[in-house]
């Protein structure tokens, strides 16, 4: 049944046939042919299949049928009958009706149908297709109602009816227009419904709690809206009393819950809920209040759905019915029990706003909340708060009763540990409800002194929430009674102030803040106007108010809140925007700032606050007078012009233009003589004065632009057309401190404007004036000494012009460059310039004064290239000048100044300019000279430059691979400024790559130039040179082969060794990125090359990118070439063979070899084929290998070669084993031979039998993924019109398949593909086919599948040797590596076949034969076979006896196996180690042992048998055969007692020798009468002694009383075995008697004979 159950799984996984259907169905059918798991599984995998495939209908109704009637028979359960119902579902799916109209048959309807069908009919009925089968399936369901007894049968039905109600509800209540795709109407679903509900009544016991009744109240709740209301309405009585039924047997509270609320609502649905409804209400509402009861757990649906579904209820209950259930809930609540209370109280607080609210129900319902109230039972509180907060959303607390709940709300507010924490937050949001006014008086009684911290923050809370409602504080009117509040004014600034330090009295401050956020007096008069104030305040204050609360006065940064006060206070200035209730409040702080002297920190704040309150002010006069006022406040600290230019850019921020206009009018002071008040004062003070209120002015303009989102920028074109005019007007003296101030504060102004984003669209022509002018002011400083910072504050302005419009054209940048460089680099050096300070503090000023000015100038370099990047060659040949100077002072600035601008520029963050550098190698060229100059610190700048420049190129070429959309990685530099130090080869191999192709390659062909020259490093840095940049850049060059022949030619020269090896490296690396080009003209050359090619192909091989490519395009060459069905010699092809000769002779690179392994020896073995067929004569020299030193070179021929690279190409992928095992069997000498050449690959692909350490072929040395790579190039092949290149592949092909891993690749034919080659007319073809098989057999999978093929492979045990050999290896290996029962049978089917072989004339077919025989044996002996196969193999045994007279070895040896396996099979153990043993010296011994065997043990009958089948050896063609039978039959004869045998027996034995008696071979006649004659002798000589015991016999048996039979045996007549216990105890009683006559005959002839008898073995057991 097992296998019965494989093959039913096999054809299920190919497809559902109408066959495999019946054969599934049939087992299914016969109770006990499959097991229950077999049926699982079978079900399981028949559902998969039904869901995934369509099906006949028929088919569908077949199995259908077929698991309905199992189920009816078989009556499974557990996990079957659940997969019974999944397969009918499975079948629904496709056509539900087959499975529904099974409930429906007639035969069975005294019977319910099986639960599996009632399910999936259930199932299928919720399906929308299923309607119209819902009438006739509701009918039958009826019927089977009143049957159903147990509880699965019960919970089945319900599964039906639960579909039923469904699917009908869905059809009729939710779209009863849809009523006609059903088979009943909708009066019939009524009357339906109805029956169900009475049968269900009348017949289920539903008194328990079980899933029968639970399934029930579920079925029934949804039969409410389909009966008929009249109905209904009459069993409302009879419900509610089995619900109350159901509540005492504990029944999920949920189906009670859902049942009561499908009834009422069913009612309500009609328009009233009946008398019987009303008379049952207090019942049905107690019974939901139980329900309500039930602790609600959120984890149990059901346990919140049950709660939701009781509210439903009472919901739809009080819609019926609103006074009597308020009754009821008002009842409820004053009953003093705390559950039902509760309950009561969640049910009022739901149903309240469906209630109308009468002054009647206000009265009835403040009572009962006073009672609860009075009660104060704990476990109801929070369900009273919930209640008491319903009430006040309909304004019951402002009730006369209403100050009872509020004082209660508020004693349940009290700081007590009692009271939880949810209680008072519930508690928090009912006094939300009560008045502001109210509430606030509320805090200040002094009875709720306990409660003022929660009554506080609800006071606050409500205040917030009637601003964002529009609705302002009570206090507002208090507002008029001014001698109660301080102004506005005050107020903010004493609260504000006050808050500064929030700690000073302990938690005054968050205190005054609570109270200003909460009540907002400032605003409160006009809150509409004001609004803005209080939405700041509403956001602001609670974060400072939390800042404190996370803080101490310890831990608190004072710094960080006043600054956030400072923020809250400006943000409230600017939110008031009141003229008259700021002018007074500008005016105060003003006054203040004047005078205010005590805190530095208040005063900046006091700043602010004026410079807020003038831009929100509308009034332009004011801000005029204002602004010109704060600039007549003194100025003379930095804190006060700062604080001064921050209240005017605060200003400027509205009202820009009055304050640029007053800051003109406060800057004429400076150079107007008729008004200025600087003229006014002291000479000495004049200039200081001048200096502050220039500083005044630009730290103003700098604020203003800090605070300025753009407007400002339009006027400041306007600010610098002042500035020049306030140097060039100034009314003072112009020294050099006035200059210093003046570039000191302009100073400010500039670096602020630096760090602007300035938009292009502006444009600032007196930029360019401030230039010139600063260019002035550097010119004339002197060149021979610095001391003032003059040139570095002049540099500093530039610098900071860097980002405005207009840009500097190229003349002026070209002179502001100059200039700078000029008064800087020509400087004396600052050893000098110490030696000249009076002091030495002075020099070490002048030093830092001089490193300052350096790095001014580093900074207008940097601003010089941000503003036009693409000018960067220019400044650098600007720096020649001092590049090339003799002053080493001026060399090292001008190389430091080169190094700083290509850092920066290479540095530049989102470098997006193409910088083009035309003159890249004169720039190259003139630093990399200075990596060699005299001054160690100048080759450092130097190689820092160069480096610099370096990555300036290489930003360049990755910012174009983005821009082509090409991902970059990230660079890991291989260069640095260390590598670039003094070496100037690397500084030519960093730069070879950006080179144009025309640079490049004349570099290269000028380089080439200096490989002669005399000098060795001049021809070494040549070499170098070109190495490097063909390294680099090899694959742009241009004019390859010009290169190719000019570096042979000069290698041919005499060079130096290093330049000669840094010059073939250089040839390697073309090589390697020109392959195309370099390699053909090598190739090209005349055979055999000289030592210069023979030196460069060596070198290719040591660079694993040039041996890549090489050996890529070799292999190309060699496919390419060899593709072709007949072509003559040619050059290229043994060239090739040359070069890889060559190339793998040498050190290489084995990872590239391996990477190309596979294709490469398919190609070289394929050119070994084509060049052995071209018969090249031996002495065509066409390579000459170095044989060293002291040997000799070895010249080489095509064939020679192509072998010497087979040979190399195993050494170098490291497979020198293979190449061992190929050397011990002659495979190179099989290669060699057209004839013999698939044989060599045969062989050299093969496994050796021996320990895995002994040498083996391909296919065993290879790893799997090597293997499949072959196998991937040679499939390719097998079809291919290439006679060479197709048995090659399929020789590949078969011979890969030993390999495990290769004969389980997925999606191959193996099988197709070999027997295809089997059929082909070429006998070769045959034998690799064979092959395959015999490879692919090896594999037990494998092996199970081939066994079909042995009736088509016995046909060619009659071929060609090689072909017969190989179809014996076959059959062989099938038998060998079988695993089931079955391979017993193919023995026995291809015995008789292979019987033939064991003595066929030819050697290798009959070692082959024999050698199989005997594996096949002990394969069969495993299975331990039956008489059948026992006989098949008896007939073994002639043959093998004949064969092993054989005088050769190895079939002697051969032989001797088999037998020894088939004594194994047969069990003649004595004759094992006789046959394991047996040599050439001893076979003859051998067969007489075998012979005197078979005598003496076997049955007559058998011995019989083997001399018949030796006698159809007498006329064998073969002379050895004729004379083994002679000798066999004769030793036989000669060991048997031939007076025991039948005249006729003898007879024909002594006519089967006669017919060899004239044999044409003299030996065979003189055995054969030798023979003759001792037959002759046995019989006469036998013949007293014969009758001595015939007559013994007689007597013995006329004693005894049994028939005494004369009757002689017979040898050649096959005897029917009887099996009979009769006839076996008459056998044993016979051969007890022979045993008893031959011990008295010899004891009368007077000696003992001590025989060893065995009794026959019966091989017919």
């Amino acid at each position: 049944m097992a296998v019965f159950s494989e093959t039913a799984e096999r054809e299920l996984e190919c497809d559902i046939s109408v066959r495999s259907v019946e054969i599934i169905m049939e087992a299914l059918q016969v109770p006990g042919q499959l097991s229950a798991d077999n049926v699982l599984q079978t079900l399981k995998l028949l559902e998969v299949k039904i869901l995934n495939n369509k099906m006949a209908p028929a088919v569908f109704q077949k199995v259908t049928d077929v698991i309905v009637n199992y189920l009816r028979i078989m009556k499974p359960e557990g996990q079957l009958e659940d997969m019974c119902t999944a397969v009918l579902m499975a079948l629904g799916s496709h056509s539900p009706e087959m499975v529904i109209i099974k409930l429906w048959d007639r035969l069975h309807m005294h019977h319910l149908p099986p639960r599996s069908l009632l399910v999936a009919v259930g199932k299928l009925s919720l399906c929308q297709d299923t309607a119209a089968y819902v009438g006739i399936t509701w009918g039958y369901i009826l019927r089977f109602l009143r049957m159903a007894e147990e509880e699965n049968d019960m919970l089945a039905i319900c599964h039906v009816l639960y579909g039923l109600v469904i699917n009908t509800q869905k059809h009729l209540v939710l779209d009863p227009d849809n009523d006609e795709i059903m088979d009943l109407t909708k009066e019939a679903v009524s009357v339906k419904a109805y029956h169900t509900f009475r049968v269900l009544f009348n017949r289920w016991s539903l008194k328990s709690k079980d899933k029968v009744t639970e399934q029930v109240l579920v079925i029934i709740g949804y039969l409410f809206s389909l009966m008929l209301p009249s109905k209904l309405k009459n069993e409302v009585n009879r419900l509610t009393r089995w619900l109350m039924i159901l509540i005492s047997t504990k029944v999920t509270p949920f189906y009670i819950s859902q049942c009561i609320c499908q009834l009422v609502g069913a009612l309500a649905h009609s328009g009233s809920g009946g008398i019987n409804l009303e008379s049952q209400l207090e019942n049905i509402t107690g019974i939901l209040f139980n329900q309500l009861s039930e602790e609600v757990n959120n984890s149990y649906p059901h346990s919140v759905k049950n709660h939701s579904l009781a509210l439903k209820a009472f919901h739809i209950l009080t819609t019926l019915y609103s006074d009597q259930v308020l009754f009821l809930l008002r009842k409820t609540m004053e009953s003093k029990e705390p559950a039902k209370m509760v309950s009561a109280l969640q049910v009022f607080m739901n149903v309240f706003k469906e209630v109308p609210q009468t002054e009647k129900l206000q009265k009835e319902v403040m009572h009962s909340v006073i009672i609860v109230i009075q009660d104060d039972l704990k476990p109801v509180q929070k369900a009273l708060l919930n209640f008491i907060e319903v009430l006040g959303q309909h304004n019951y607390l402002t009730l006369p009763q209403g100050n009872i709940i509020i004082n209660y709300i508020i004693k349940l507010s009290e700081s007590d540990p009692s009271n939880e924490e949810d209680i008072q937050i519930m508690c928090s949001k009912i006094l939300q409800m009560v008045s502001l006014p109210k509430l606030i008086t509320l805090v200040c009684e002094p009875s709720n002194v306990l409660a003022f911290v929660p009554l506080s923050k609800t006071a606050t809370e409500m205040a917030m929430k009637a601003r964002i409602l529009g609705q302002f504080p009570y206090l507002s009117s208090f507002h008029l009674r001014p001698t109660q509040f301080i102004s506005p004014q005050k107020l903010l600034t004493h609260l504000l102030v006050f808050s500064r330090k929030p700690y000073r009295e302990k938690e005054f401050g968050a205190n005054s803040l609570r109270l200003l956020h909460a009540l907002h007096p400032i605003t409160s008069l006009h809150p509409v106007i004001y609004s803005d104030i209080g939405q700041l305040w509403m956001k602001a204050i609670p974060q400072m108010l939390q800042i404190l609360d996370d803080h101490t006065e310890r831990n608190l940064n004072q710094k960080e809140w006043e600054d956030r006060l400072l923020w809250f206070l400006t943000q409230s200035l600017v939110a008031i925007n009141d003229d008259s209730w700021l002018e007074p409040l500008v005016k105060v702080v003003l006054e203040k700032i004047r005078y205010f002297n005590n805190d530095e920190e208040e005063k900046g704040f006091l700043y602010k606050f004026f410079g807020f309150t003038l831009r929100t002010s509308r009034n332009m006069k004011l801000v005029k007078i204002m602004t010109s006022s704060i600039l007549q406040t003194a100025h003379e600290e930095l804190q006060d012009r700062e604080g001064i230019a921050v209240a005017l850019s605060i200003v400027s921020k509205k009202h820009l233009t009055i304050v640029l206009d007053q800051l003109q009018v406060y800057g004429a002071v400076l150079t107007n003589k008729n008004s200025s008040s600087i003229l006014k004062l002291m000479k000495e003070h004049q200039q200081r004065e001048w200096g502050l209120v220039c500083s005044t002015i630009y730290l103003s303009y700098s604020k203003m632009v800090l605070e300025s989102d753009g407007p400002i920028f339009m006027h400041l074109d306007a600010i610098l057309a002042l500035v020049l005019q306030h140097y060039d007007g100034c009314i003072v003296e112009k020294d050099k401190s006035l200059k210093l101030d003046y570039l000191n504060a302009l100073t400010t102004l500039t670096n602020t404007l630096s760090s602007q984003n300035v938009d292009s669209q502006f444009s600032f022509p007196h930029k360019r004036e401030i230039v010139t002018f600063m260019t002035e002011l550097i010119k004339a400083e002197p060149l021979n000494f610095i001391s003032s910072s003059i040139r570095q504050k002049a540099m500093s302005i530039v610098t900071d012009f860097r980002k405005l419009r207009p840009l500097l054209e190229v003349e002026e940048r070209v002179e502001l460059f100059r200039t700078c460089c000029k008064s800087i680099l020509c400087l004396p050096p600052t050893d000098v310039l110490q030696k000249e300070a009076p002091s030495p503090q002075e020099a070490q000023a002048y030093v830092d004064l001089f490193k300052e000015t350096l790095q001014s100038l580093q900074r207008l370099m940097e601003a010089l290239i941000i503003e036009m990047p693409t000018r960067i060659q220019n400044c650098l040949e600007l720096l020649d000048t001092w590049l090339n100077s003799q002053k080493d002072n001026e060399r090292e600035r001008a190389m430091w100044c080169a190094a700083r601008l290509l850092g920066f520029t290479a540095k530049m963050n989102n470098f997006k300019t193409d910088i083009e550098f035309t003159r890249l190698g004169r720039l190259v060229r003139l630093l990399a000279i200075r990596c060699r100059d005299p001054v160690d610190n100048i080759c450092f700048l130097s190689s820092q430059a160069v480096y610099n420049l370096y990555c300036i190129l290489l930003q360049q070429k990755q910012l174009g691979r983005k821009k082509e959309g090409l991902w970059e990685e990230e660079n890991n530099e291989i260069y640095s400024a260390n590598v670039f130090y003094n070496n100037t080869s690397e500084i030519a191999k960093a730069f070879a790559e950006y080179f144009t192709q025309i640079q490049l390659t004349n570099l290269v062909l000028t380089a080439m130039d200096g490989l002669t020259d005399s000098k060795a490093k001049v021809s070494l840095a040549a070499a170098q040179l070109m190495s490097a940049v063909m390294e680099e850049r090899g694959q742009d060059m241009i004019k390859i082969e010009e290169v190719v022949e000019g570096i042979l030619e000069r290698l041919n020269m005499q060079l130096e060794p290093s330049t000669r090896e840094e010059t073939l490296r250089a040839m390697c690396s073309l090589a390697g990125s020109n392959t195309h080009i370099v390699v053909p003209l090598l190739l090209n050359r005349p055979l055999p090359w000289d030592r210069t090619c023979l030196a460069l192909w060596k070198l290719f091989g040591t660079r694993r990118e040039t041996i890549i490519n090489v050996l890529q395009l070799l292999i190309g060459i060699l496919e390419k070439l060899h593709s072709r069905e007949k072509m003559e010699m040619a050059s290229q092809p043994v060239a090739v063979a040359c070069a890889l000769c060559e190339m793998l002779s040498g050190s290489l690179c084995q990872e590239a070899i391996q990477e190309l392994y596979p294709r490469l020896l398919l190609a070289v073995l394929c050119h070994l084929y084509w060049v052995i067929e071209q018969n090249a004569p031996q002495k065509m020299v066409v390579y000459i290998k170095n044989g060293g030193p002291n040997n000799k070179s070895k010249p080489f021929d095509p064939t020679s070669v192509a072998l010497e690279v087979v040979k190399l190409v195993l050494l170098a992928a490291a497979y020198d084993g293979v190449v061992v095992y190929a050397n011990q069997h002659r495979c190179w000498d099989l290669l060699s031979c057209p004839k013999f050449y698939y044989i060599g690959i045969m062989e050299l692909t093969s496994t050796s039998w021996l320990p895995v350490s002994h040498p083996s072929g391909i296919v065993k040395n290879c790893k799997p993924d090597i293997l499949h790579r072959i196998l991937n190039l040679v499939r390719n092949l097998l079809n291919s019109i290439n006679e060479r290149q197709k048995i090659l592949a399929r020789t590949f092909y078969a011979q890969l398949l030993w390999h495990r891993s290769v004969a389980e690749t997925l999606g191959q034919d193996f099988v197709g593909n070999l027997i295809k080659w089997i059929k082909d007319p070429n006998l070769i073809m045959k034998e690799v086919g064979l092959r395959g098989i015999s490879n692919l057999a090896l594999h037990p999978g494998q092996s199970e599948s081939l066994k079909s093929l042995v009736p088509f492979l016995r046909n060619f045990l009659k071929n060609e040797v090689r072909v017969t050999v190989q179809a014996v290896k076959s059959l062989r290996n099938i038998i060998c590596h079988g695993q089931g029962e079955d391979t017993k049978v193919v023995f026995c089917s291809i015995s008789k076949h292979l019987r033939p072989l064991i003595n066929d004339e030819r050697d290798q077919v009959r070692i082959s034969a024999t050698s199989a025989l005997g594996h096949m044996l002990y394969r069969v002996d495993k299975f331990k076979p039956g008489s059948i196969l026992r006989r098949e193999i008896y007939t073994l045994l002639v043959p093998l006896l004949l064969s092993i007279q054989d005088n050769n070895t190895e079939v002697v040896k051969a032989c001797g196996r088999a037998l020894t396996e088939w004594t194994n099979v047969i069990g003649w153990s004595s004759l094992t180690q006789t046959f394991r043993h047996t040599t050439l010296s001893d076979h003859i011994q051998v067969l007489k042992e075998t012979c005197n065997y078979l005598v003496s043990t076997c049955e007559k009958q058998l011995l019989g048998e083997f001399l018949s089948q030796s006698f159809g050896f007498l006329r064998s063609p073969q002379t050895f055969l004729r004379e083994a039978a002679v000798n066999f039959i004769g030793l036989i004869v000669k060991k048997i007692n031939m007076n025991r045998i039948h005249e006729d027996d003898i007879k024909l034995l002594q006519n089967a020798l006669q017919s060899v008696r004239n044999d044409p071979v003299e030996s065979i006649q003189s055995l054969v009468n030798i023979t003759l004659k001792d037959i002759d002798n046995l019989i006469n000589t036998g013949s007293i002694s014969a009758s001595r015991i015939s007559q013994l016999s007689s007597n013995f048996f006329k004693i005894s009383g049994m028939k005494f039979q004369r009757k002689k045996k017979r040898l050649f007549k096959i005897i029917k075995r009887e099996r009979d216990d009769d006839d076996n105890q008459k056998k044993k009683a016979w051969n007890w008697f022979q045993g008893t006559l031959h011990s008295l005959s010899s004891r009368r002839n007077g000696r003992w004979r001590k025989k060893k008898t065995k009794s026959p073995r019966k091989h017919a057991q």
